[in-house]
């Protein structure tokens, strides 16, 4: 063994240099996770408002079936990208998520046509500047947000029954109560999905290019939902209709 690998200073420093690599490699990933989200989210934006000022959405729900398969057609996506990633390559997997962003832009031209622009573009600042800040709390944070995580899992099964159980009772005030606890699980589920998505780079850093972009991909995935979700919530409660 060489002088210099029983240098305790020399080994410090080849430690410093791994860290400061992994610091940068993280960085980098969460840069290309934050940017497929934002990337999927003008997406689903831009044929959201094109769909609803043409009339092409008025146009696809007068064809029979095409409704539902309008509305279904984002969860199929989704279980795709979920269950088949791994079997899938990149450039495939790509090409599911940009045309999950445009189906569900489809499905949510409704929202242009219900609320008013000024609240929508109001609601949107809203929720970006929850969204980063819990965001980047989960990335700073030392403290594990595991226990919380699960926390809001249940919450938000919870909340799954309670809106299937209001679409039959039409409770105002039930629509009211899980629009806020909706916020609430998205704001703590952004927190806890950025720190797991972090973590899951070090399981991932070291594998090939494709391995860690489709681990990219799907976190993008998670933190576009998490997005997505808030963003609807929020609108529920301060959202104004169009007249």
């Amino acid at each position: 063994m060489s002088y210099d690998s029983q240098n305790p200073w020399t080994a410090r420093r080849g430690a410093i240099a791994t860290g400061s690599q992994y610091d940068l490699g993280l960085r980098q990933y969460m840069l290309t996770v934050y940017n497929y989200m934002a990337a999927g989210l003008a997406v689903t934006g831009v044929v959201a408002w094109l769909a609803a000022d043409t009339g092409f959405y008025f146009s696809l729900m007068r064809m029979p079936l095409v409704p539902f398969l309008v509305m279904l057609a984002p969860f199929g996506f989704i279980l795709a990208l979920s269950f088949g990633i791994q079997r899938m390559s990149y450039g495939t997997a790509q090409l599911l998520y940009w045309a999950f962003a445009a189906v569900m832009g489809l499905s949510l031209s409704v929202v242009f046509l219900r609320y008013t622009g000024a609240s929508i573009a109001t609601t949107f600042f809203i929720t970006a500047s929850m969204f980063l800040g819990m965001s980047l709390y989960g990335y700073t944070t030392k403290a594990d947000l595991t226990r919380m995580g699960s926390f809001m899992m249940m919450g938000l099964f919870g909340l799954i029954i309670a809106s299937v159980v209001n679409m039959f009772m039409g409770s105002s005030a039930l629509n009211f109560a899980i629009s806020f606890i909706g916020v609430v699980i998205f704001t703590g589920l952004t927190a806890y999905d950025t720190q797991r998505i972090a973590q899951q780079y070090y399981y991932s850093g070291n594998g090939s290019s494709e391995m860690v972009g489709k681990g990219a991909l799907m976190g993008a995935l998670e933190l576009y939902l998490d997005f997505l979700n808030l963003f609807l919530f929020l609108l529920r409660l301060l959202g104004n209709n169009r007249d």
